[in-house]
């Protein structure tokens, strides 16, 4: 599930323009932009980002006034870059690869095989250890380029694109199934009886009124929380 990352200063923002977007969390932090801020407030160093190798680094060092550093190897090694594809014989439509997929890359229904859609796909690996039947194999995509060698600008902004696409969609889904769930609720209070083995109204009504405190807790903490 995505994290939301906090409001983006202008340090961070700079910070993310940089970054290749794969959205892989290998830095420690959720997403490409939660490590942007982490940077911003100082709880980050520039060389967490193995898809940016040490390019990416003397970037990140440049935006934000820091000596250039090797990549830490505590994240992660450089590398080309990748994709991964589906062993279709093997897939048994579990779609946990699809969930875990920050860009949407993966397209599948449940119990049916699963394909990715290649220019979506930004290498992040997230699928891998979801897999129950191990059927998805990583690829070298850019040859013997690696980091920000390997990344367009074009290839970066399709991903940072793709998920923010994926977040809406995520975010449009939790809130359908929320507002589903919170009118289902409603109805069999409003014929709690009817819902209910017990028939002693005034048990029925002790009922109904932690019943009613109960959701109006639920809605009070969902105003509060991050969308």
């Amino acid at each position: 599930m995505t994290l939301p990352a906090l409001p983006l200063g202008k340090l961070a923002s700079r910070i993310l323009d940089a970054l290749p977007q794969t959205q892989c969390t290998r830095c420690g932090y959720p997403d490409c932009a939660g490590y942007a801020n982490a940077i911003e407030e100082g709880q980050a160093d520039i060389n967490q980002c193995p898809p940016g190798g040490q390019m990416g680094a003397a970037r990140l060092a440049q935006i934000a006034g820091f000596d250039e550093r090797p990549l830490n190897p505590t994240f992660g090694q450089e590398g080309p870059r990748s994709v991964v594809y589906i062993d279709e014989d093997w897939c048994i439509g579990c779609t946990l690869c699809i969930d875990a997929c920050p860009t949407d890359a993966i397209i599948g229904s449940n119990k049916r095989m699963h394909t990715v859609i290649e220019r979506f796909c930004t290498g992040c690996e997230l699928c891998l250890p979801v897999c129950p039947v191990d059927c998805i194999v990583l690829e070298n995509a850019s040859g013997t380029a690696t980091g920000w060698s390997a990344w367009s600008p074009a290839q970066a902004q399709l991903a940072r694109e793709r998920y923010a696409f994926s977040g809406a969609r995520r975010k449009r889904a939790k809130d359908e199934k929320t507002q589903a769930m919170q009118a289902l609720a409603k109805a069999k209070l409003e014929n709690l009886a009817a819902h209910s083995r017990i028939i002693e109204p005034q048990v029925l009504a002790q009922k109904k009124v932690i019943i009613e405190a109960a959701m109006a807790r639920a809605r009070a903490k969902r105003r509060t929380d991050p969308d």
